[in-house]
């Protein structure tokens, strides 16, 4: 039985050979960086117990560990949610936003974090 309230937009697409080149492009362009990000990413938490050896501190890998995680956010937001083509006011008033609450998050966990390891230390003596 066929229906007819189905409708199939991938046949509707009317593009040249050279936009779907352009488009796959992209794609691929999209994939590798994202790919390389998160190599990246799992290559830090992999290897991180043998950093420290070497005289990388902790702080430092989990800063580098959090600015490529915010750098992989930003990125699928200005790609996958098409933000990347709107004008730079529209993207600082949906970016500047995220980043300060993530600011907030991070702060509000460093600040809770040193007033438990305060009261553990008084508890603890």
């Amino acid at each position: 039985m066929l229906r007819d309230d189905v409708i199939e937009y991938s046949l509707d697409a009317h593009h040249s050979e050279e936009e779907g080149k352009k488009i796959r492009k992209k794609i691929y362009f999209v994939t590798v960086i994202l790919t390389v990000v998160t190599i990246v990413e799992v290559a830090v938490g992999a290897l991180a117990g043998r950093s420290i050896s070497t005289g990388i501190t902790w702080e430092l890998i989990k800063w580098g560990y959090v600015a490529l995680t915010l750098v992989k956010a930003g990125y699928i937001v200005m790609v996958f949610m098409h933000l990347g083509d709107e004008r730079k006011g529209l993207k600082a008033v949906i970016l500047v936003p995220y980043f300060i609450f993530i600011l907030y998050l991070i702060f509000i966990l460093l600040w809770e974090g040193l007033a438990v390891n305060e009261a553990l230390s008084t508890y603890m003596v």
